[in-house]
């Protein structure tokens, strides 16, 4: 067993506040939800993956629980060793199933856990060789992209990259297909791609995992307005803002947003952001799709579908795409 922790040679705080303030005064205003994990915001997020309205996280654990093997089977086929990269590895509840499922195989692989949150990089580094000693694994703490090219550097093996949790859907169509062009240009043929998609369902059983009853949700969208004030020097009235969710079953795009209650500044490190009464902060996009829509996006941007794997109740499919 091997662990390494790699940072990117950047400043994240620096990035943090120019991408809010850029957010904060354009019009309409915006946040980027990968500042949503801080340490507060990732043990939020665990309780939202627990809410009996949060239906994403056991339909996706289902998967990873009952077909790792054949998941195993369908990424080793070619029998030569690999590198496991995971774009967003969070606390790998999900992904544990599949290492071990690899492990017992007796496959020849590294994993790459990458994220923007410092926290969970060192709590895998921590806690992951006690569940899985066997593992060879290497964090990578920063920005996909920067850290996929990190990996592509640290070693030249067949690269399987995980992209679980229907992250995908936190970026709106268009994004979407721009983001899995830029990844396959990473990427070498043969390489693949195991990527999760929650699928169009009934709309109020949408509605509900993103506006739940017990304001879970509500709480992990004012934390980043409590951490622009921890870390940024801002002065949010966390009060004065009301989260607002909606769902429209044309488009499959369920969106969050931040309301301001009443006309008010807020001062970010000496910058002034105005704010309208009843104004909106767009927070977050969860984008849902059908299987068509998943097939045109793995043609866009240049993979070749190669196998699905359902839940039960297929409310969310893993989709593997190769790289030709």
């Amino acid at each position: 067993m091997s662990i390494t922790t790699i940072e990117i040679p950047t400043d994240n705080k620096m990035q943090f506040l120019q991408e809010t303030l850029i957010g904060l005064k354009s019009e309409p205003k915006f946040m980027l939800s990968k500042y949503f994990y801080d340490a507060t915001g990732d043990r939020i997020f665990q309780q939202i993956m627990d809410m009996e309205e949060y239906y994403l996280t056991n339909a996706e654990m289902e998967i990873l629980q009952n077909q790792s093997a054949q998941l195993s089977e369908a990424i080793s086929a070619d029998g030569t060793a690999f590198d496991l990269i995971e774009l967003g590895a969070g606390d790998a509840t999900k992904s544990i199933h599949l290492l071990k499922s690899l492990l017992d195989a007796e496959m020849e692989f590294s994993y790459f856990p990458i994220d923007i949150s410092e926290h969970v990089i060192a709590d895998l580094e921590e806690n992951l060789p006690k569940k899985l000693p066997a593992l060879d694994i290497t964090g990578l703490n920063g920005d996909y992209f920067d850290m996929l090219k990190k990996a592509t550097e640290l070693s030249d093996r067949r690269k399987v990259v995980l992209f679980m949790g229907a992250n995908i859907g936190n970026m709106t169509v268009a994004d979407a297909e721009s983001f899995c062009f830029s990844l396959k240009k990473l990427l070498s043929p043969n390489d693949l791609l195991i990527i999760g998609f929650d699928l169009k369902k009934n709309p109020q059983q949408i509605l509900a995992a993103y506006n739940d009853k017990g304001g879970i949700t509500r709480s992990f969208n004012l934390n980043l307005l409590q951490r622009i004030n921890n870390e940024l020097n801002g002065d949010f009235n966390v009060d004065q803002f009301e989260h607002y969710a909606s769902y429209d079953p044309a488009t499959g795009a369920c969106k969050s947003y931040l309301i301001s209650l009443k006309k008010q500044i807020v001062n970010i490190r000496h910058q002034v952001i105005h704010f309208a009464e009843n104004e909106y902060i767009f927070m977050e996009i969860s984008q849902k799709y059908s299987l068509g829509d998943i097939d045109q996006l793995a043609a866009k941007a240049g993979f070749t579908p190669v196998q699905r794997f359902f839940d039960k109740n297929r409310y969310f499919v893993d989709a593997i795409w190769r790289v030709d």
